[in-house]
């Protein structure tokens, strides 16, 4: 079987990938949590996965009909590094909500023309309408991040991103927009891990880009574009919820709690919401670079 990239991945994992990378992966069983700041080392069990998240989504479910009865406004931000389980999650929020009012926002590279316009002009575009929930998978936070990475743009274009990036939620959160910003968090050997598992699985080789190959190289880099990125972009307005993803099921069930115990909506169940974990959600102070 031909893999991606010609087989980067694989290379970089037997060739470059730290040692102490490399050996937790070859140590490691199907279903082992490998990382060794991760506070859990197996994953939630299945039985108590799906018992919390068909509560939760029940709870989903309740929130899109108040939504829509009051015309509430939500934006869900989803960002994080590459294999962080970003589609899994939103796939979670959305699966039982009708799709005409829960949008998926995923935009591709910016056109000639996007790219003269303000920068926050595409992502405006599609901010909710009454009674709609908007998930961005990736949102105008590639700009602090991604593309200062990979110098896809210059040092004052991310300055003046920074300098407008706090005005611009503030203007969303007042015009009564419940905006929400999510961090899934992954460990460097999971990541890689999951790269593996996508590279040699042709139903998944899609999710594979030259950004996922070229970014194994510059985890470092990413980390410190992050930590500055919460330092700069974390506000009491639009705070950031971060979320552990090393265990894909912690980090669904937690993302949803993390939004849901913020909305006071219609015929909501406390027990059904259930209590966030701290060890797995919080703000900047429990993310791990």
């Amino acid at each position: 079987m031909d893999l991606p990239f010609d087989g980067a991945i694989s290379a970089f994992f037997q060739n470059d990938a730290p040692d102490d990378i490399r050996n937790a992966i070859n140590r490691a069983d199907k279903g082992d949590l490998i990382s060794p700041h991760y506070p859990y080392s197996e994953r939630l069990p299945r039985k108590h996965y799906k018992k919390d998240l068909e509560a939760l989504q029940i709870e989903l479910v309740k929130m899109k009909a108040w939504a829509r009865a009051t015309g509430a406004r939500v934006a869900i931000v989803f960002e994080g590094r590459d294999a962080a389980g970003k589609g899994g999650t939103i796939k979670r929020f959305r699966e039982h909500l009708n799709p005409r009012g829960a949008r998926v926002v995923a935009l591709p590279k910016p056109t000639e023309t996007e790219s003269t316009q303000w920068y926050f002009q595409r992502y405006i575009d599609h901010l909710p309408a009454a009674g709609e929930i908007v998930f961005y998978d990736r949102s105008w936070y590639n700009r602090a991040v991604v593309e200062h990475v990979f110098d896809f743009c210059t040092p004052e274009q991310r300055e003046h991103f920074f300098s407008q990036v706090p005005d611009f939620e503030r203007m969303l959160v007042g015009d009564g927009i419940h905006l929400f910003k999510i961090w899934l968090n992954v460990g460097r050997a999971e990541q890689l891990r999951r790269f593996l598992a996508r590279e040699s699985d042709p139903l998944k080789q899609w999710k594979l880009s030259w950004i996922d190959v070229e970014g194994l190289k510059r985890w470092d880099a990413y980390s410190d574009a992050i930590r500055e990125t919460f330092a700069r972009s974390h506000t009491e307005h639009a705070p950031w919820t971060i979320v552990r993803s090393d265990d894909k099921r912690r980090a669904r069930i937690n993302a949803i709690r993390s939004v849901l115990s913020q909305l006071d909506y219609t015929h909501k169940s406390d027990r059904g919401v259930g209590r966030i974990d701290p060890k797995v959600c919080g703000g900047p102070d429990i993310w791990d670079g």
